[in-house]
């Protein structure tokens, strides 16, 4: 017997021909050789544990007791403000909130509005239309939504119209009836402007706003979010939730830098 015998004997145990006998009794090709019978399917996960879902619409767990507030007053509230500094997932929060509502059949469409307000950079050298020109601004909107759902299926919602990503001068005039409205990066926005969007409102819908009054790309004193939530604050039918430095789930660094920044 060869070396490469030896080694496939004692890899798969001794060929017996006889298994592979007609019932006739003759025998077929004495070439084929046998599966191991004694091998299982490989997984790359532990063999007690279940199988994960695939899906791209992952179950959102709050990492901090900030985001467990934001969740819940999203769940109880149609109208919450949440304000916080960079990296505490306000937006990914309501996003996630808004994908979960409308694929449980809860609202009937998603729309996210963002203020295009020019951080130091002009978009008058950028190509192409007021769309193209605006597309750069509303990129972390698409980013939050492809992370919940498909690219594929983000462009089958919006084709479709149930998922609007417009900015915040398109809003004026408005009734957003049973929908899911996301308003983010408030803190660009003024006071006239927000209090505008706020009564867009409409039946059997939630708005979330979200901003960081510490980092407003406005001139000082123009942002008009810390006016309207501590006005809100009061009312018991609108949540304002306010994130701290503890609730930052980005890189540890972040939190440092806000701290003395």
């Amino acid at each position: 017997m060869t070396k490469r015998a030896q080694k496939r004997v004692m890899r798969e145990g001794a060929f017996d021909a006889s298994q592979f006998e007609h019932r006739g009794g003759a025998a077929v090709d004495d070439k084929i050789r046998r599966l191991p019978l004694n091998r299982t399917s490989w997984s790359p996960l532990p063999q007690n544990e279940e199988h994960r879902d695939q899906g791209y619409l992952k179950t959102i767990k709050a990492k901090s007791a900030g985001q467990a507030q934001l969740m819940k007053a999203i769940d109880d509230k149609n109208l919450v403000l949440a304000l916080g500094p960079a990296g505490t997932g306000k937006t990914y929060l309501a996003i996630a909130k808004a994908v979960e509502a409308l694929e449980a059949g809860s609202v009937g469409r998603i729309v996210l509005s963002r203020p295009a307000v020019e951080a130091g950079e002009s978009i008058g050298f950028l190509p192409g239309d007021a769309e193209d020109k605006l597309a750069p601004y509303l990129r972390p909107l698409y980013d939050a939504l492809s992370d919940r759902l498909s690219m594929k299926r983000v462009r089958s919602l919006m084709a479709e119209g149930l998922i609007e990503i417009a900015p915040v001068g398109f809003m004026r005039g408005r009734t957003l009836n049973n929908a899911f409205v996301v308003i983010d990066e408030a803190q660009n926005c003024t006071y006239v402007q927000l209090k505008m969007l706020l009564t867009r409102l409409g039946w059997n819908s939630t708005m979330v706003v979200t901003g960081d009054p510490q980092q407003s790309d406005l001139l000082p004193g123009i942002s008009g979010l810390g006016d309207v939530a501590q006005k809100l604050e009061a009312l018991p039918n609108i949540a304002v939730v306010r994130l701290a430095d503890r609730d930052i789930v980005r890189h540890p660094l972040v939190a440092e830098m806000l701290g003395v920044l």
